[in-house]
């Protein structure tokens, strides 16, 4: 992660902001057929269908969201990209354009803005997106990114947070806590080299949890498996900031309660380990964790033999009628009020 002294830095200022957009966006290539005209005109012009239009944006603050010390601007790239084709797969629609629009200092030449849309274009290569516009502009201070994701769904397909009904199974993809314990070791790590720069840290025993949260993918996959099973969930979210929020979110705007059991949370075993390590509940790890981008959805209890046993897929718990409130139900089977403890952008540090 150290930086090399020795590598050749180009002035932003000598390409000028045209020339700068021409030179990092000259290698995306043109994916979806809906993209009629993608970045070099005052507009992006979309070909629009009979499907509903999705759209949804993120802002990404240096110092706020991530930090450059242990964050290569490659992954960050990657990652800006991930955080929003999320919320496109959160209402099982399909992700076709993004736009760009970064605020760099000078202290960042045009070496580290390549390194950023190289990690951008591997996205939108991966996931099949175009990029069709943005903006540049300079910062007094660091660096943000705003991306927007554009994506489609049939009308009769789209899943809102507000559907959820009284007996739906609770149902998470993937495992939960890696991302959170990722950036605790990456920050344990900055600590340490802080003291000694001389140290190396070995980083072996965390490579699952440190690309979870260096390198999240988001997950596409998941509207292609329900329908393989024919289900269709009656509410979704992506996880972002943290199981207990999200839940939180799907009751109440469905107005119902829930009861997630916390032997049914699904952890990967680099989770429990490092837990114990770093003297943390994992239990509470995987409520309130967050940036782990799987979706948590709510399917009818009658699709119970559909999605029990599936690899992806977890049942966590069930929903219940609004005024049993938000519960846990632990290891001991006793009920414990859910908290929503995950991620606040506008918090102040302490």
């Amino acid at each position: 992660m150290l930086e090399d002294k020795n590598t050749q830095k180009t002035s932003l200022a000598e390409l000028g902001e045209f020339g700068l957009i021409n030179h990092i966006t000259k290698y995306f290539k043109v994916e979806n057929a809906s993209t009629v005209k993608a970045v070099g005109d005052d507009a992006a012009v979309l070909a629009v269908s009979e499907k509903q239009t999705l759209v949804t944006t993120d802002l990404l603050v240096e110092g706020v969201h991530f930090d450059l010390s242990y964050m290569p601007l490659k992954h960050l790239g990657y990652k800006a990209v991930m955080v929003n084709l999320s919320d496109v797969y959160a209402m099982n629609g399909v992700a076709e354009q993004i736009t760009v629009s970064i605020a760099v200092s000078n202290r960042f030449p045009l070496e580290a803005i390549e390194e950023l849309y190289a990690g951008i274009q591997l996205a939108c290569n991966t996931y099949k997106v175009d990029l069709v516009g943005g903006d540049t502009t300079s910062s007094t201070k660091g660096i943000l990114i705003s991306i927007t994701a554009i994506g489609k769904a049939e009308k009769d397909e789209v899943v809102y947070r507000n559907g959820a009904k009284d007996t739906d199974l609770i149902v998470v993809s993937g495992d939960l806590g890696a991302a959170y314990l990722g950036l605790q070791v990456l920050e344990r790590e900055k600590q340490v080299f802080k003291v000694d720069p001389n140290n190396q840290p070995d980083l072996d025993n965390y490579t699952y949890l440190i690309e979870r949260q260096l390198k999240p993918e988001a997950r596409k996959d998941v509207a292609g498996l329900l329908k393989e099973l024919e289900v269709k969930p009656t509410s979704m979210i992506d996880i972002s900031d943290g199981l207990s929020s999200e839940l939180f979110h799907i009751c109440t705007q469905s107005k119902v309660g829930c009861k997630v059991y916390e032997e049914k949370l699904p952890l990967d075993p680099q989770v429990i380990s490092t837990c114990e390590e770093f003297e943390l509940d994992s239990t509470m790890v995987a409520l309130s964790g967050g940036e782990d981008y799987e979706l948590l959805f709510t399917v009818p209890i009658a699709d119970f033999d559909k999605i029990k046993g599936n690899p992806n897929f977890s049942i966590i718990g069930h929903i219940t009628a609004e005024n049993q409130g938000l519960n846990l139900v632990t290891r001991a089977n006793q009920e414990i009020e859910l908290k929503a403890q995950g991620w606040n952008a506008l918090k102040e540090e302490q």
